[in-house]
């Protein structure tokens, strides 16, 4: 038996058959925005509430604002210019599952194969990469449907930015513990140096490597081992390391400008033992402009993929 709704009531919208409800819900365009301009605020707040009480209980929310704040405003913008068809679910399990599965992978290979060197960078890059992308393939192993370069992109990002937020949230940890209590300025340095650089790092490039590996993607939800994904993942393994190794890079710079002599390890550590000013002035603008040109390659690398997927192009 079936009920009429009382006079006045809207009728309920039940979708028949061939109808499904929508996968996911809606999110009002603009929020990213939004996120940004309240997230920002809250954690300008936030900081002066710690610094000023020296109450350490805000400590944990000072931290997880500044790591997940550039990161999730980056993926709410995928996912409202590209990724709504998606679905929220694949990309929140992108960005929490498999950004956690990424950084847990990473950091447990790590600890166990790398030792401090000249090619360590070059190992932090290979085994980073790898612990994502291997996170993208068990988020969407049971996900056949998703496959594509543009699907590539938006969750490839997604787990690269779940897992700069968690690496983010760890070295904001690291550098307020210290032996001689809270050391809150450290803190502070570290998010502002890593919080607006984030979207040309991490998320960078597991885009690129979600967005090859998506596109050969085979129709029945199989992965393959094609050409264009080993290329792809050695690729962003070298913009990883020379991103890594920008310091030391400018500190082998510096040397050769100024004539002096560079000993392995200070490559290895990225600084200068008793700089001169014009030293200081020299770093400075090496590192920077190191990392500004790893930051553009990421970037033309991700528009020419974009470029050849016609749903990104057509996208206003």
């Amino acid at each position: 038996m079936t009920h009429s709704p009382p006079p006045g009531m809207p009728r309920a919208r039940i979708p028949g058959p061939g109808q499904p409800p929508p996968p996911y819900p809606r999110i009002g365009a603009g929020l990213w925005r939004r996120c940004l301009g309240g997230g920002l605020a809250l954690w300008v707040l936030t900081a002066l509430a710690t610094y000023t009480t020296r109450n350490t209980t805000l400590l944990p929310a000072l931290i997880l604002l500044g790591g997940f704040l550039v990161p999730v405003v980056f993926v709410l913008w995928a996912y409202e210019r590209h990724g709504r068809d998606l679905g929220v679910s694949a990309i929140l399990g992108c960005f929490l599952t498999g950004g956690a599965l990424g950084l847990l992978g990473a950091c447990v290979t790590e600890s166990y194969l790398l030792r401090p060197s000249l090619g360590m960078f070059v190992g932090v890059g290979l085994i980073e990469e790898a612990a994502k992308l291997g996170a993208l393939v068990f988020v969407l192993r049971r996900q056949p449907g998703i496959r594509g370069m543009r699907a590539g992109l938006v969750l490839g990002a997604a787990v690269g930015f779940g897992f700069a937020a968690l690496e983010s949230c760890g070295y904001a940890f690291s550098a307020a513990v210290s032996t001689d209590g809270i050391d809150l300025r450290a803190l502070l340095e570290t998010e502002f140096l890593r919080g607006p650089p984030a979207p040309f790092g991490h998320g960078l490039w597991t885009a690129v490597t979600g967005g090859v590996l998506l596109s050969c993607r085979r129709p029945n939800g199989h992965f393959r081992l094609a050409t264009p994904i080993v290329g792809a993942f050695l690729g962003v393994s070298v913009l990883h390391a020379l991103w890594d190794a920008t310091h030391g890079i400018a500190v082998w710079l510096v040397a050769r400008v100024a004539g002096g002599d560079l000993a392995p390890e200070l490559f290895a550590q990225g600084y200068i033992p008793r700089p001169s000013a014009a030293q200081e002035h020299l770093f400075t603008l090496f590192s920077v402009g190191g990392l500004a040109l790893v930051a553009l390659l990421g970037v033309a690398w991700v528009r020419s993929l974009a470029h050849r997927d016609t749903s990104l192009r057509n996208t206003p």
